[in-house]
């Protein structure tokens, strides 16, 4: 459960810093958009960290799933265009990547 936790505000973290960036270079949005951007992407990486895994690429990918379902989830309700089944497939079968790579056995 503390991973999930840390996954979600890595998410909100990364998207938002990366958003934050988005919006100054492509909306043309005030510079000091970065500023936040800037505090969101650390919060992104003090909270991987705070995982409980031996591995950082583990993690990282484990995450990727998390990511991308939530990209999606931004997609629809900030920039408001509604996922089509091929996005819902995409975050389908991420999930179960990283479910797999959460809850794999992972021996040599």
């Amino acid at each position: 459960m503390q991973t999930l936790v840390f996954f979600l505000v890595a998410e909100e973290g990364e998207i938002s810093g990366c958003y934050a960036f988005w919006a100054w270079l492509r909306l043309g949005k005030s510079i000091l958009w970065i500023f936040p951007g800037i505090l969101a992407l650390i919060i992104f990486a003090v909270a991987l960290t705070k995982v409980d895994a031996s591995n950082a690429g583990r993690v990282y990918a484990a995450y990727g799933g998390i990511y991308i379902f939530s990209s999606v989830v931004w997609l629809w309700l900030t920039e408001g265009v509604k996922p089509d089944h091929w996005d819902l497939l995409g975050v389908t079968i991420s999930l179960m990547g990283t479910a797999v790579i959460l809850f794999g056995s992972h021996r040599l």
